[in-house]
């Protein structure tokens, strides 16, 4: 979800494969790329002592749990996105993030706020909740008007004293608004910002859509490996290659991760494809957040 670029006309390639394959690895970098491996078996029986949860928020309350929570302020984001990101929650008059009927909602809007003219959130558990490794998830239902980029994904809590994406990036979900059954992951490394190296996937849907039911997304974060699950399925694994340099593996020096979640307005994610003008609101919804780890992790 952070800074990078990649051709829509790889997009539109890609679309065709995965309507015939179900799942492609799709490498993308100006610095080359690590070795993807795709997978398509089931994940197996993960709760049935693989795995014990350490923490979870399943907004059961009435507002934002701000101690797992910052709502971030952000009048110019990255990545040639349209939104102001206002503190705006809960009972805040014109909210933008708030917690109703067991749901946490993120709602972005066509609206004139300062100099930009939508509005939306993010939020992240930066200094809060932060974790070495595990399998995080999140049941998720996404919004559909074209524009929209949802997106659940943790950051390298060490990005203040290193610098993106020296910090290590992994992205468990980016959706598009205009492709209801397209859904996408990723990884970002690198020494500074000219030297980011993506290692991203696509995943198409058989039947339904991410828009009109609830699916679960989750990354399963080990030293050496990661790999990403869609309902239950395992649809794409990144291995460390051996003799990596450590500036494009940052997933093994040990810091924390943080966990984020937006829903972005246009960006260069779908360049070229904005919203209408009279485009009604649009929610992301998250049911909940789980996170856990290995029982003999230290």
């Amino acid at each position: 979800m952070s800074r990078r670029s990649r051709p829509d006309l790889a997009l539109l390639l890609l679309l065709a494969v995965l309507a015939t394959a179900g799942c492609v690895a799709t490498p993308r970098s100006g610095a080359g790329v690590l070795e993807p491996i795709p997978e398509t078996q089931k994940s197996g029986d993960w709760k049935s002592g693989d795995w014990e949860l350490i923490w979870a928020d399943e907004f059961d309350g009435d507002i934002l749990d701000r101690s797992s929570w910052t709502v971030e302020v952000m009048p110019d984001p990255h990545n040639e996105e349209l939104q102001y990101y206002p503190d705006r929650a809960d009972d805040v008059p014109g909210s933008n993030v708030w917690v109703e009927d067991g749901l946490l909602v993120i709602e972005a809007r066509r609206e004139d706020y300062e100099h930009r003219r939508y509005t939306s959130a993010r939020i992240n558990t930066k200094g809060k909740r932060e974790f070495r490794y595990g399998r995080f998830e999140a049941r998720i239902r996404q919004p559909s008007a074209v524009g929209m980029w949802p997106a659940f994904w943790l950051l390298g809590a060490d990005i203040d004293e290193v610098g993106w994406p020296a910090c290590g990036e992994i992205d468990i979900l980016e959706g598009k608004g205009r492709f209801p059954r397209w859904t996408s992951g990723a990884i970002h490394a690198g020494p500074d910002p000219d030297g980011n190296r993506i290692v991203s996937f696509s995943h198409l849907l058989e039947r339904g859509n991410f828009q009109d039911s609830w699916h679960l997304f989750a990354v399963e974060w080990e030293r050496d490996e990661i790999r990403w699950y869609v309902d239950e399925q395992h649809v794409f694994t990144v291995r460390k290659p051996v003799g990596e340099e450590p500036a494009y593996w940052p997933f093994d020096r040990g810091h924390p991760f943080f966990v984020i979640l937006n829903l972005a307005v246009r960006g260069w994610f779908d360049r070229g494809h904005p919203p209408p003008d009279d485009m009604a609101p649009q929610r992301l919804l998250v049911d909940w957040v789980r996170v856990y780890r290995r029982p003999d992790a230290p």
